[in-house]
Parts: C-alpha cells; sequence; structure tokens
C-alpha cells in the first residue's frame, strides 16, 4: 500500500539499495528528476561520494563500514529533521545498515534494486561513475579485494523491503516510476 507522504507533509527519506552495477545511482538520479519537475525538491546522498570525506583512504573493512554507513543514516535523519527529503543511493549490503535507518528515521522507505549478479559485473565494468571505486567486481574475482557485496562478502537482503524491483526488466524510467507512485506523486 502506498504511502502519500505529501498529506502527511513530513520529510522523508528513500534509501535504494542493491548489488553495485545494479541501477542505484541512475534511478535515484532519475526519480530526483520526476520529483523536481513536480517542483519537490530532495537531496541525493550517494554513499561513494560521502565515503571518499569519511575515509579518504577507504580499507573496506566491517569496522570501516560500520562508520561509514551510520554517518549516512545520520545525515539523512537530520537532513529530514530539517525538512529535506533524502534519497540514499547506497548498497548497504548489510541488513543491519537499512534497518538502523528504519529505526531513526519514521518516514523511511526501503527500495531494493534487484538484479542478477553477472548483468551487474557487465554494467559495472562499462560505466564511468564519478565517485564510485573502479573495476571492484574484477578486483572481488580476483581476490585483489576481499569486501566486495555479491561476491566474497554476502548482499542481505531485507524481509520487507517497501519496494523490489528488477533492474534488469524494468527501464530507468520504468523504476523511478514505481517509486514515485509509491509515494504518492
Amino acid at each position: 500500500m502506498p504511502k502519500n507522504i505529501l498529506n502527511n507533509k513530513k520529510p522523508w527519506v528513500i534509501w535504494i539499495t542493491g548489488l553495485p552495477g545494479s541501477g542505484k545511482s541512475t534511478i535515484s538520479r532519475k526519480v530526483q528528476e520526476k520529483l523536481l519537475a513536480k517542483r519537490i525538491k530532495s537531496k541525493i546522498l550517494e554513499l561513494d561520494e560521502i565515503r571518499k570525506i569519511i575515509t579518504p583512504n577507504p580499507k573496506y573493512t566491517d569496522e570501516e563500514r560500520d562508520i561509514v554507513y551510520l554517518s549516512l543514516v545520520y545525515m539523512a535523519r537530520l537532513l529530514a529533521d530539517c525538512g529535506i527529503n533524502v534519497i540514499i543511493d547506497a548498497t548497504g549490503n548489510r541488513l543491519a545498515y537499512r534497518e538502523k535507518a528504519r529505526e531513526l528515521i519514521s518516514n523511511f522507505i526501503e527500495v531494493y534494486i534487484k538484479c542478477p549478479l553477472d548483468i551487474c559485473i557487465k554494467r559495472e565494468e562499462e560505466r564511468d561513475a564519478q565517485h564510485s571505486p573502479k573495476d571492484i567486481y574484477k578486483k572481488g574475482i580476483s581476490g585483489e579485494s576481499g569486501n566486495v557485496p555479491g561476491i566474497n562478502v554476502p548482499y542481505e537482503e531485507s524481509p520487507n523491503p517497501e519496494i523490489v524491483i528488477d533492474s534488469s526488466k524494468c527501464s530507468i524510467n520504468e523504476s523511478a516510476e514505481i517509486i514515485i507512485k509509491y509515494i504518492g506523486f
């Protein structure tokens, strides 16, 4: 059942999560673009950009990820508390990260971008993302990196995300429309 966020006037936080290469960033930007066309402002918190400030030389350890993700959740909460709608663009491979957001943010929506690993790998090889690390899957498969979600670190699916979108079957525009419709715009 859609949450008509517009009616309750509270700022919202949408976490768009999924494996690297699933389409999170592209879908996040499309959602923001469609909302702006409706005169609804939002801020995208892109974890790969934020990580460069919090951990300029990332090691991607569990401890470091805990700090980075808790910082991200807290930033989103602060923005929402100040009346700003937020779109989180982050893998958030551990369910605990997303559950912490659900616990701390009252108007929270989790969007799981489901996509087969082989398609994610192909997309990641072809993308020229501004902030994300390069060749993440290649490094994970070769053993150069031991912390790649979907390769050598699990991605823990939520048992109850508000929205699940298979980005191998839905276009970017269709994916954004599903999210927009769910939140009631």
